[in-house]
């Protein structure tokens, strides 16, 4: 024989009534098979809430008639439990209070009721079935509200009476419920209709205990929270007994005791996916390792303080007596070795009473100051790691920490194999993923905001988007913008933005603060979170500090944030060390070009780096390479430059020398120096007259740049072509380096002379090399190069 098992939900509706009634056809084909029923959808609640309303004297009556009227008490007889359920009601109004024993009188009624509609409607269907009270054979002690089972009693009864039905007849058995010796109804505790099934399957020595459920079977994680869980297929009852523990919310504490006895496999099955072979519990070894994480969020932390009673012999046992003596269970615990406190999980309809009966017991102790401070702390959540042990722990808690998330208190148990962490309700969701995704390599989902969608944050886009399948499969990273604004107005989505974003961002931009996006990645839980900036704004990077507080790494093609005042430069980095976040900005300086990552490591191991030259703008570089060898006009080459993308939308900005003036200062700051952008010696191209007049009238007047450079072309020696260059030399290893960017003409026969197209060079001179440079060469611009830079960044970070 089986038993199977339906929970509420499974029986919620019309629908899954249906199915219900087609599992027990078809199961009932194939073997011999009993039935054990939970009370219907919400009808616990609904009757406890009803009880409620009697006790206050509200009107319970509109309530509980709206109970009686449901669709599905129609054509079955239950007038009886109704008619007791009414009485009580009733008798609680009128004394205006009720105890556990009237409350377990009055639930006791959803299971026999539920077990009433099913074997009805089964009996509709022409198979005989027979509701069942297991209040008859269920035999437990009288501790109303979560009784235990006498299982020698109860099994002779059980057996006895189950010898009595008729053999081809379906039992349709009330889960939840049993009674005293003397006859007393009484309720094993909420979930607890899953004990009932397990007790029954145990005494009848079932073949296997079959649990329908509204998910496909125990999962790594609750789906519902975290997308990319997994379901397992097989779990050893040591394992499951853990997770039931531990707060899964499928399983009940009690449940496998019953039937590890006999050894009787427990399968958890989904109604509505009847086919689904579900997540088999059994005796048989399975692999070892991290089986799933659980949740427990109804729980509330008592933090006690005494530090009088330090050393003091017998504290612990005043405390936990106190609480027992109240009936009270507690969870997790931990205690502080250089001071006497306590901390401890219950749950959080006990928290009060704890804290109550502690204060009472430590009356005295407080009156001498032994004892300072009793304390509640709610809105928790225990996060629970079934198998992990601390030796690979390291990891998940840095990903909690990089995300911003610091456990309140960490607990591992006596065999090493689970961890337990306690953290604030509000961040346990997202700590579960960042857990999730951390210990199951599943593919670790990386947020992103972009700020700029022009031609470079445009390009970015697009190239994450093409290249997302391919880098969640290789690396098991899963790439999700959820944020394109510009200056003004934002295009938000939890699970990332489509190809036809452009579209999207013209009818559903909405205008925002950074606060709004900060709080849009609380709300929806979002981990791992990287803010990019592809903008030109000084505005914008007044951003930096507030992201990185609430959890963001940042990324930059923006060069002001790192050449403003160096005050505001070492207060970020203050700031992403004291949050555990990273700031990478290696297209600040060499496009895509590994340069920054180069000098830092240079910088870092020791090696005295002496001077910096090079050509540092790929915009500059096309220009001039292109000026110095073509019989052209000076502005139709930079007209070809700008209809290339390869200059600012103001081309002022590169012929100013502004913006290698800042890449400049940017590899000046890497080697700790305290340079500040106006001690930097620019040389700027344009002459005075046209530095001032706005940009379309610039653009419109580029033939009277021709003059001024024709002047200097003229002048060039045999053999040698122009290049404008940055140059940073001095004695470095003071605060302060000598900073200088200017036209000059060098050999066609130097590395500077033999650069082509857009292409940047930079020559890094050390102690070490002497007069042979460290030479990095490639393209210097280009917004797919920029936006390639910038994407290396963003892969650089998600490994991190």
């Amino acid at each position: 024989m089986k038993v199977v098992k339906f929970g509420g939900k499974s029986l919620a509706s019309g629908q899954a009534f249906d199915n219900v009634i087609n599992i027990i056809k078809n199961k009932a084909n194939e073997d011999k098979i009993a039935v054990v029923v939970s009370a219907i959808g919400d009808t616990t609640d609904t009757l406890e809430h009803i009880l409620e309303l009697a006790k206050t004297q509200q009107d319970y009556i509109t309530t509980f008639e709206e109970f009686k009227n449901r669709p599905y008490h129609e054509n079955t007889d239950i007038k009886s439990e109704l008619d007791i359920l009414g009485k009580l009601y009733e008798g609680v109004s009128l004394i205006e209070d009720y105890n556990l024993k009237i409350k377990d009188q009055v639930l006791a009624q959803g299971e026999v009721i539920s077990s009433k509609i099913l074997a009805s409607k089964l009996l509709d269907q022409g198979i005989k079935a027979i509701a069942v009270d297991s209040r008859n054979f269920f035999i437990t002690d009288n501790n109303f509200g979560s009784a235990q089972a006498n299982e020698n009693i109860s099994r002779q009864k059980t057996q006895a009476y189950f010898n009595s039905l008729d053999k081809d007849a379906i039992a349709i058995v009330t889960g939840f419920i049993g009674a005293t010796e003397k006859g007393e109804t009484v309720t094993l505790g909420r979930n607890g209709s899953n004990y009932s099934a397990a007790l029954l399957a145990n005494f009848i020595n079932a073949d296997e205990l079959q649990n329908y459920t509204h998910v496909d079977g125990i999962y790594t994680a609750n789906p519902d929270w975290v997308k990319s869980a997994q379901k397992i297929e097989e779990l050893h009852f040591d394992e499951a007994n853990e997770l039931a523990n531990f707060g899964a919310s499928i399983l009940h504490a009690k449940t496998i005791l019953p039937l590890v006895e006999n050894n009787i496999p427990l399968r958890i099955l989904n109604t509505l996916n009847p086919n689904s072979k579900g997540t088999l519990i059994s005796g048989k070894p399975t692999t070892q390792g991290i089986k799933s994480l659980s949740v427990e969020s109804n729980v509330a932390l008592i933090q006690f303080e005494g530090r009088g009673l330090l050393g003091i012999v017998g504290i612990d046992a005043r405390v936990f007596t106190a609480l027992a003596n109240e009936g009270i269970s507690v969870g997790i615990i931990s205690q502080g070795s250089s001071e006497r406190g306590l901390g401890f999980i219950v749950e959080s309809k006990d928290a009060e009473l704890a804290a109550e009966a502690l204060r009472k017991e430590f009356q005295n102790d407080f009156y001498t100051k032994d004892v300072n401070n009793i304390a509640i702390l709610k809105d928790i959540a225990v996060i629970s790691i079934i198998g992990q042990d601390l030796s690979t722990f390291d990891k998940p808690y840095a990903a909690l920490v990089k995300n911003k998330i610091v456990p309140i208190l960490f607990n591992n148990t006596v065999t090493g194999k689970n961890v337990s962490l306690v953290v604030k309700k509000e961040e346990a969701k997202k700590a579960l993923n960042v857990i999730h995704g951390q210990i199951f390599g599943i593919a670790k989902k990386i947020n992103i905001a972009v700020f700029g969608h022009g031609l470079v944050g445009g390009t970015l886009i697009d190239q994450v988007l093409q290249s997302a399948t391919s880098i969640e499969e290789k690396k098991n990273i899963r790439l999700n913008i959820f944020a394109i604004g510009n200056s003004k107005k934002v295009l938000l989505s939890e699970n990332g933005i489509s190809n036809n974003w452009r579209e999207t961002i013209k009818t559903d931009s909405i205008p925002y603060t950074i606060q709004d996006i900060i709080e849009f990645a609380n709300q929806n839980h979002l981990e791992n979170l990287i803010a990019i900036d592809n903008t030109a704004s000084g505005e914008f990077i007044k951003n930096y500090i507030p992201l990185v507080q609430n959890g963001f790494d940042l990324i930059s093609s923006n060069k002001i944030g790192n050449t403003i005042s160096y005050s505001f430069y070492k207060e970020l980095r203050e700031t992403l060390k004291a949050n555990h976040k990273e700031y990478l900005y290696e297209t600040n300086v060499g496009a895509g070009l590994p340069l920054i990552d180069t000098i830092k490591l240079l910088h870092l191991s020791g090696e005295n780096i002496t001077k910096i030259k090079g050509v540092f703008s790929g915009s500059l570089s096309y220009i001039f390479n292109t000026y110095s060898i073509q019989d052209r006009p000076f502005s139709a080459v930079l007209n070809e430059a700008i209809q290339k993308g390869f200059t600012e939308p103001d081309p002022r900005e590169d012929l100013s020398g502004n913006d290698v003036g800042r890449k400049l200062l940017i590899l000046a700051r890497e080697l700790d120096l305290q340079n500040e952008f106006e001690e930097i010696i620019i040389q700027n191209l344009i002459p005075e007259e046209l530095q001032k007049i706005d940009t379309p009238t610039f653009l419109k007047s580029l033939e009277k740049l021709d003059p001024y450079f024709d002047k200097i072309k003229q002048n060039l020696k045999p053999d040698t072509v122009l290049r404008y260059v940055g140059e940073l030399s001095g004695d470095l290893q003071k605060d302060k380096g000598i900073l200088e960017t200017k036209l000059i003409e060098v050999s066609t026969n130097s590395a500077l002379g033999q650069l082509k197209g857009s292409d940047s060079i930079f020559e890094i001179y050390t102690e070490s090399y002497g007069e042979n440079p460290i030479i990095i060469q490639g393209a210097g611009a280009g917004a797919s190069v920029t936006a390639r830079g910038v994407f290396g960044d963003i892969l650089r970070l998600a490994d991190k």
